[in-house]
C-alpha cells in the first residue's frame, strides 16, 4: 500500500523530471511549519495553467493516480483543479493551475524540504499562511496560529503586503484578520 508520503514523493520526482515547477500547500505544508495534524489529501499547485491538462492527466495516469470528476476538461476549465485519487481512494491529490501572478511568484519563493531522500517543493511558510488566511476557515486560522507559535522569523511585511492586495478582491480585511492572530 502507497502512503501519503511516498505519493508525495513520487508526484516531486515526476514534476521535477518533467520541470515543472511547483509547491505544496495546505495541510501537508501546515505540517512542516505547524502543529502537526491529520489530512489524507495533497495540495498542489503548479506553475502551469490549464493548457498544461493533457501533460498533467497523463502524468496522473502514471502516477495510478484517477481522477474523481466525470468531465476533467469541464471541471478544470471551470475551477482550475484536478483532483485525483489513489486506487484505493486513500488519498486525494488536487493539481491546481495557477493563472494569478502570485502564484507565480509564490512558486518562485517555494523551499525544497527533503522528505525520506526526495526534495519536495513546499509553499515557503508566509505564503501557507496567506492561503490559510484567504481560505479563512476556523481549521485554517487555527493552523495560522499554530505556524506563528511555531516559527519566530516570518516576513511579516511580505504577509502584509499580499493579505493587503488579496483584500479586495475577497471583499474584507484580511491584514485585519492576520494581525489579530499575531498579537501575542
Amino acid at each position: 500500500m502507497q502512503t501519503l508520503q511516498s505519493i508525495l514523493c513520487k508526484i516531486a520526482n515526476i514534476l521535477d523530471r518533467e520541470n515543472i515547477p511547483y509547491m505544496v500547500i495546505g495541510g501537508q505544508a501546515v505540517m512542516i511549519y505547524g502543529e502537526p495534524r491529520m489530512t489524507k489529501d495533497i495540495d498542489i499547485t503548479l506553475d502551469r495553467d490549464i493548457d498544461s491538462l493533457p501533460l498533467i492527466k497523463k502524468l496522473a495516469d502514471e502516477l495510478e493516480l484517477k481522477p474523481l470528476i466525470k468531465d476533467v476538461d469541464q471541471f478544470v476549465q471551470r475551477n482550475n483543479v484536478l483532483p485525483v485519487s489513489d486506487s484505493k481512494g486513500m488519498v486525494r491529490v488536487d493539481f491546481i493551475f495557477s493563472f494569478m501572478p502570485y502564484e507565480h511568484e509564490a512558486i518562485r519563493r517555494a523551499n525544497k524540504i527533503d522528505i525520506t531522500g526526495t526534495r519536495v517543493s513546499y509553499a515557503c511558510i508566509e505564503d501557507v499562511i496567506i492561503h490559510k488566511i484567504v481560505a479563512g476557515r476556523p481549521r485554517d486560522i487555527e493552523d495560522v496560529k499554530g505556524i506563528l507559535n511555531r516559527n519566530t522569523v516570518i516576513d511579516k511585511k511580505l504577509v502584509v503586503q499580499c493579505l493587503d492586495a488579496f483584500s479586495g478582491t475577497v471583499g474584507h480585511d484580511l491584514t485585519a484578520i492576520f494581525k489579530e492572530i499575531n498579537k501575542n
